[in-house]
């Protein structure tokens, strides 16, 4: 597996801790957790990779619900096909959870422990004997009920045992040359619904639907964040502080699309795109 491009020593050296890391968990059968994010796509290209050189079984899952949006899908879909693996779609019963559709802090922890009873599932009929996921170096100092779900059900985080870093796995995304290096973080859609709106597809169609008209404005970095309070439901858009004037070429579709669905406003946050947006915390 050699790439186009140079790696430094330290870059080189997390690869083969990786490829390591992964050689004797393919030999008896690897399912990844596969998103279609760039975490868990690269994780899955290292292993595809390395099932190649030294064999082994591999099996890619990706969870579908409404909180997957359909570009998301498709990336998957597009980068699992190009990979040639084999790449298994379960459906998932998270919104349908009270827990999960609750839409607190936990959220995530009731969303990962629904992907990880279908990756246990099928690796048990299917005579799979490890389960993978994206979990990395990054990670590690943020807030993440998922990876409580992950250890409380067995799941291995290969890229955090080789020290990789999200900026480590970026940049051999572009080492080897391969299509996500650049693509923007994308978490699920139940993350743009504040915490404590409760969670519905509706709503989730309906964020999807208002992404879809920036996207086809040609922004890059965006959320529409929906909020609600009694009496009152709107919609905040959030985008890179570059890319504000182009959020004016969409603003009557953007606006149109709202009031059809029953919202009162679109606004546009001047502090811009940001992470964790989604939270009812400041900052």
């Amino acid at each position: 597996m050699v790439g186009p491009a140079p790696l430094t020593d330290v870059l080189e050296a997390k690869l083969q801790a990786l490829r390591s890391a992964l050689r004797g968990r393919l030999r008896d059968g690897l399912i990844v957790a596969y998103s279609g994010g760039v975490d868990s796509s690269f994780l899955l290209w290292a292993a595809e990779n390395e099932r190649r050189t030294h064999g082994g079984r591999l099996l890619a899952v990706t969870a579908v619900s409404a909180s997957l949006a359909q570009v998301e899908r498709e990336d998957a879909a597009t980068f699992a096909r190009n990979l040639g693996v084999d790449h298994r779609w379960e459906e998932s019963g998270e919104v349908s959870n009270p827990d999960y559709a609750r839409n607190d802090l936990s959220r995530c922890y009731h969303c990962k422990t629904e992907l990880f009873r279908l990756s246990h599932s099928l690796a048990e009929r299917l005579g799979f004997a490890a389960i993978a996921y994206g979990y990395n170096a990054s990670d590690r100092g943020d807030f993440r009920p998922g990876h409580k779900a992950a250890l409380e059900n067995g799941i291995l985080a290969p890229l955090d045992e080789a020290n990789l870093t999200k900026d480590d796995i970026r940049a051999l995304l572009r080492a080897f040359e391969l299509p996500l290096s650049e693509k923007p973080s994308s978490p699920c859609l139940s993350s743009r619904l504040m915490t404590g709106v409760a969670v519905t597809p509706q709503k989730l169609r309906d964020v999807e639907d208002l992404e879809a008209i920036l996207r086809q404005g040609g922004l890059q970095v965006f959320r529409v964040r929906l909020h609600e309070t009694p009496g009152a439901r709107w919609l905040r858009v959030e985008v890179d502080p570059g890319e504000m004037p182009a959020v004016l070429t969409v603003r009557d579709a953007l606006h149109r699309a709202a009031r059809d669905r029953g919202y009162q406003w679109v606004t546009l946050d001047l502090g811009g795109y940001r992470t964790g947006g989604g939270t009812n915390r400041p900052g």
